[in-house]
């Protein structure tokens, strides 16, 4: 049995080696010259447009080594991001990356050199590392109080949406050997599992520290996607938290949208969190890609699902019988965390079908949608409205959603008022506000739009959220779609014959 789940991880990597992240923007396309549209918005034979992104493209050239990194018995010989990155792109799987992506990868693989170097110091073998678990941890430091920071300094990856740095960081990861003790982990859902932890340890003097201890027990070497501070539940907890991870000897990885020094800003009781962008500082390295290009963009947006225009609700529920095919669609419930349960209007076949109000109009967060898409790969969401001040919550939802959904690799199908700029139009920033023309005799205050939202941290993550449903749309990312899908698929019936195989043993 251990021989046949074995041989079930080797097809995954294979798999997954093979499609090398066709979703980050960065796969091999067409270069197309800069002055060639391609795309705009078309009629269906509906009478509805189908949003496509059109873009101009412009990509810095750079001469790189042929011969980067060898393949060596169905294995990627490891040496390092940047020298796996070349690889890459001398085997065709990459195009050609801008500067501002070269100069992380060299912030990476000054990382990488450093902890292999210092592996042993940073205790980073699992199979070395202290069999003690996190009560059994927080009990000795009660005893015998001491800090013990990696030699290593972590690193902070920040910038603009669309500029590969989730991309660079899994790059990063997969390198990494597999006998280190390490995750790679949304922020999202690092969090979700950090206040699960903590109502399991209600009652101890201090159960932050044990979640740090158990923490840092299972992954000294702790990557971070999307790093975003927008609850004032995660903001009070987190200078402690990673206070405790730090002197645990764990090493971070993170990469955001936000420079350290802008996190959670304007946020409620910030000052409080301050010590924490301290620390932060104090234990990583700040580095900013500075790319103007955001990649996303540079998809081709050719088989989407996003349907604009009022009415087409019967539309999108005859595309998603298309695809649950011969299944029947019924009610069905999901198991989230500590117990809730997410009541799903339709599902079939690893589709969902939601009305937005469903979804996004009532209390839901990360933790719901993280438990929707451990269950299905495909969403249909109809009616996503124009974003105002009116339904400024549901904006937040929505973009939480989103952002869960490309984390989860799944497909987006949905009906909406407009198109993704469209939908955020009325989201601004402070800045934003600010630049607006002011009143005159000829623009009096009956011309104002009274549904403007003015939100930093909304008027922030639009950007990403447009950026990620662009790319959701694209051909590229539906063929990685359909390639995970078919993979779990395969794995599926490889463990059904298994099981077949064993009850007729049996």
């Amino acid at each position: 049995m251990r021989r046949l789940f074995r041989s079930v991880r080797q097809f995954r990597s294979a798999l997954r080696y093979q499609r090398n992240h066709i979703h980050n923007g960065l796969a091999k396309r067409p270069i197309i010259s800069a002055d060639k549209n391609l795309g705009s918005l078309y009629k269906s034979p509906h009478n509805l447009d189908i949003y496509r992104q059109g873009y101009n493209s412009s990509i810095i050239s750079r001469a790189l080594s042929t011969d980067a990194a060898k393949v060596t018995n169905g294995e990627v010989n490891r040496a390092g991001p940047f020298v796996e990155y070349e690889r890459r792109i001398a085997a065709g799987e990459l195009v050609d990356g801008d500067s501002c992506q070269v100069g992380t990868l060299r912030e990476l693989q000054r990382l990488y050199d450093q902890l292999v170097e210092s592996a042993n110091a940073c205790h980073l073998d699992r199979y070395s590392a202290s069999e003690k678990s996190g009560r059994s941890r927080w009990l000795w430091s009660r005893l015998m109080p001491q800090s013990s920071y990696a030699p290593v300094k972590g690193l902070y990856l920040y910038g603009g949406v669309g500029t590969g740095k989730t991309m660079l960081m899994d790059l990063f990861f997969d390198q990494l050997p597999c006998n280190w003790r390490k995750k790679r982990i949304h922020f999202h859902d690092f969090m979700l599992n950090v206040h699960s932890r903590l109502q399991k340890h209600r009652g101890v003097s201090d159960p932050l520290e044990v979640v740090a201890g158990e923490i840092s027990d299972e992954s000294i070497l702790l990557c971070l996607d999307e790093f975003m501070v927008t609850d004032v539940a995660d903001a009070l907890i987190l200078n402690r938290l990673f206070r405790h991870l730090f002197n645990n000897g764990v090493i971070l990885v993170a990469t955001s949208n936000r420079a350290p020094d802008n996190l959670y800003e304007r946020g409620l009781q910030r000052d409080l969190f301050l010590p924490f962008i301290s620390t932060l500082k104090e234990r990583c390295v700040a580095h900013e890609i500075g790319s103007s290009v955001d990649y996303r963009k540079l998809t081709s947006a050719e088989q989407g699902f996003y349907f604009i225009g009022n009415d087409l609700s019967d539309l999108l529920k005859q595309k998603f019988e298309e695809l649950i095919g011969e299944h029947k669609a019924s009610p069905q419930e999901v198991e989230v965390v500590m117990g809730r349960t997410l009541e799903v209007p339709l599902g079939a076949n690893g589709c969902a079908y939601f009305p937005f109000e469903e979804l996004c109009d009532r209390p839901l967060g990360a933790a719901d949608y993280f438990g929707l898409f451990k269950i299905f790969h495909t969403l249909a969401l109809d009616g996503v409205p124009i974003f105002g001040l009116h339904n400024r919550t549901a904006a937040y939802r929505f973009v939480t959603l989103v952002d869960v959904m490309y984390e989860n690799k799944a497909r987006l199908m949905c009906t909406a008022e407009g198109t993704p700029h469209e939908l955020f139009e009325r989201i601004v920033t402070i800045s934003d506000a600010q630049h607006m023309a002011p009143r005159t005799s000829s623009r009096s205050r009956k011309n104002d739009d009274f549904d403007l939202c003015v939100d930093n941290e909304l008027g922030f993550a639009k950007e990403r959220t447009i950026s990620r449903l662009t790319e959701m749309n694209s051909k590229e990312f539906l063929e990685h779609h359909a390639a995970m899908v078919a993979e779990k698929q395969q794995q599926q019936l490889i463990l059904q014959e298994v099981g077949i195989e064993n009850a007729l043993q049996a």
